[in-house]
This record gives C-alpha cells, sequence and structure tokens, in this order.
C-alpha cells in the first residue's frame, strides 16, 4: 500500500513538476514531505495500519475455522 501510493505521488509530482518547471516541482515536493511527516497525518497512517493488521489478524482466523470444518465434513 505505501509503495503504491509513495508510487503515485512520484508520478504526479513529476508531471506537474515537469509542467511547470524545476521551482515549482521543487515546491510541491516540498510541500508534500511536510505534509507527508505532519504528526496528524502519521497518526492517522499508523491508526490504519493497526486497523490492517487486527483486520488481518480476523480474516485468517475466520478462514483457518472455515478450512477445519470443511476438512471436517469431508
Amino acid at each position: 500500500m505505501k509503495k503504491i501510493l509513495l508510487i503515485a505521488a512520484f508520478g504526479l509530482g513529476y508531471v506537474l513538476g515537469a509542467r511547470a518547471g524545476r521551482k515549482r516541482y521543487e515546491n510541491i515536493r516540498e510541500k508534500a514531505q511536510q505534509f507527508w511527516n505532519d504528526e496528524h497525518v502519521q497518526s492517522a497512517v499508523h491508526g490504519a495500519g493497526e486497523l490492517v493488521e487486527s483486520a488481518v489478524d480476523k480474516v485468517g482466523d475466520k478462514a483457518g475455522d472455515l478450512i477445519g470444518k470443511a476438512r471436517g465434513n469431508r
């Protein structure tokens, strides 16, 4: 997920920077880095990561239960 976001941000920054010139590109890149490094954004990112990890654990447990039931019914 982070790689996709990073690639998309890089591509967007590159296109916008190429059209507006190097100075504008550097300005956009700086603003993007400031946004990404903001404590509120990082808090949201970490919270989302924890939510995903929790969901993966729950889905994995349910999948294991379903596989166990399927094997037991054969």
